[in-house]
């Protein structure tokens, strides 16, 4: 039975430790707040203090943090993995960082002998908790390979996109179309309402359509209710573009949706809404086009 550790105990990543440990992994996990996600305690899972312990008592290190500095934290800082590993492991990073951030700490940890494969994941809390995410993999082929096992427990599309790196490239690909389609659903969400229409019914019909999309299948009723529970942060989303637009600017591409979405998760996070489901992006529609927003 492989030993696997899992760093990052959140919304996602306390489902993933589960997922691990339904599909036979012996699995050790550490988060910064020690009593996060106790559920995972009845699956048999270990606790360690630091997560130099966890690599310490471990084959394989699994991190789901929210930002670049948690990673440079868990990984390379003290009591960090690197403190704790030896040569031989491997880490894969599920978190969304940049592509530049994740080469470097690559190559930092192959200082002492540490593979990393980046592994982000798109599916939000749904996919995490039915193990259905889909996942880019950037890094060496025998990495990858050796990773694939643990990956198949979470997900069920893993696609290797290219060399350490590509796999956080792929995620910014995917978060400035998300914004795209979050945004396009919001306005027609709302030109519907304006104009009198049953949206439940232009819903159903649209989905037979071009226009159908996951958003306008699963989202759309939020966007109508102007409830938006827990799915995906906007916060986060807001994080991850703007990983996007910073790679945009490094490789001279223009992004104009993607801007405007992340203007209005701005406006959106000022007026308290940082934890609202990303489908929240219809407050700022509706509140504009003259609805309770």
């Amino acid at each position: 039975m492989e030993r696997v550790g899992f760093i990052g105990l959140g919304t996602m990543g306390a489902a993933m430790a589960a997922n691990l440990a339904r599909a036979g992994f012996a699995v050790t996990v550490w988060n910064r707040t020690a009593d996060r996600a106790l559920e995972l305690d009845a699956l048999g899972v270990d606790r360690a203090a630091t997560p130099a312990d966890l690599a310490r008592s471990v084959e394989t290190v699994v991190v789901c943090v929210s930002d670049t500095p948690d990673v440079a934290s868990v990984l390379l800082g003290p009591d960090g993995v690197a403190e704790g590993g030896r040569a031989g492991q491997l880490v894969i990073d599920c978190s969304t960082i940049s592509p530049a951030a994740t080469r470097g700490f690559a190559a930092e940890l192959a200082v002492h002998g540490i593979s990393l494969v980046d592994a982000p994941v798109s599916g939000g809390s749904e996919g995490a908790q039915k193990a259905t995410l889909t996942i880019f993999v950037g890094g060496e082929p025998a990495d990858v390979e050796r990773a694939r096992p643990i990956l198949a427990a979470l997900g069920k599309t893993i696609t290797h996109v290219g060399p350490v790196g590509a796999g956080q490239a792929v995620k910014a690909v995917n978060q400035v179309i998300l914004a795209g389609t979050y945004l396009g659903v919001a306005e027609g969400i709302v030109l519907a309402m304006k104009a009198g229409l049953d949206v439940e019914q232009v819903v159903g019909a649209l989905g037979g359509g071009a226009a159908q999309s996951w958003v306008l299948a699963n989202r759309s009723g939020r966007m109508l209710a102007n409830d938006y529970p827990l799915g995906f942060k906007v916060a986060l989303h807001h994080k991850d573009l703007g990983i996007a637009l910073d790679l945009a600017k490094e490789l001279g591409a223009e992004l104009p949706v993607a801007e405007l979405a992340a203007a209005l998760e701005t406006e959106l996070i000022g007026d308290g809404h940082a934890e609202d489901d990303m489908s929240a992006l219809a407050r700022s529609i509706r509140s504009k086009s003259g609805l309770p927003g």
